[in-house]
């Protein structure tokens, strides 16, 4: 059956379930919905209950929820441990990662300005001091090897590259970054992975019409 997916073209999460059909050769239709437009609120809710993007229709099942939909096209290890590794990175980005790194540094120091809307430097100061213990944990789980080892590209690298991304993007979290060798290695190398590569947001459109 075929693919759909609805989404948000500069979200972190929309560019994660890309690059998981890249990974496993797949297309979808696509459709662009923003989520913070209130506007398109009736839009989503005929997709998510809860209005958020993204939205995966194989056919007629429905699956909303990065992850879900991330563990549906790339099915977890059949190590235990492996598996466990991946729900934990996933975890942790989506409890702990994405407010810090997105929408506190990124959104505030790129994405905003690029919309005209000014930096609230109080916010990236806050995001900034969240970070280390973030980067800390994620930088343990990539030395010990299970994920985030360069060996291919699972669930827990689609899900975490795209934030790790938006945050190198700006000076003090490409520097930050650096701090954590284990994790700075996975990110330098799964930023050259063609599933990467090909599926990351421009940038330079931000502010333009879909």
């Amino acid at each position: 059956m075929s693919l759909r997916l609805i989404g948000y073209r500069f979200s972190v999460y929309t560019w994660a379930v890309r690059m998981a059909l890249a990974v496993v050769g797949r297309d979808a239709e696509y459709a662009e919905v923003d989520p913070f437009d209130a506007g398109n609120n009736a839009a989503l809710t005929g997709h998510h209950p809860f209005g958020r993007v993204p939205v995966l229709w194989d056919g007629d099942f429905r699956i909303f929820e990065t992850g879900a939909i991330l563990g549906y096209l790339l099915p977890p290890s059949t190590d235990p441990k492996t598996a466990a590794r991946a729900r934990q990175v996933s975890g942790i980005i989506d409890n702990y990662g994405y407010l810090p790194l997105v929408r506190q540094v990124f959104s505030q120091r790129v994405f905003g300005p690029a919309s005209g809307e000014a930096t609230d430097e109080d916010e990236v100061s806050k995001g900034m001091g969240l970070a280390p213990t973030v980067l800390a944990a994620l930088n343990e789980i990539a030395a010990e090897g299970l994920v985030l080892n360069g060996a291919g590209v699972g669930v827990a690298d689609c899900h975490l590259a795209p934030m790790i991304g938006y945050f190198a993007k700006v000076p003090e979290g490409r520097d930050m970054l650096a701090q954590y060798p284990a994790l700075a290695a996975w990110f330098g190398m799964i930023s050259q992975h063609a599933s990467y590569v090909t599926t990351q947001p421009d940038l330079t459109a931000i502010g333009d019409d879909p």
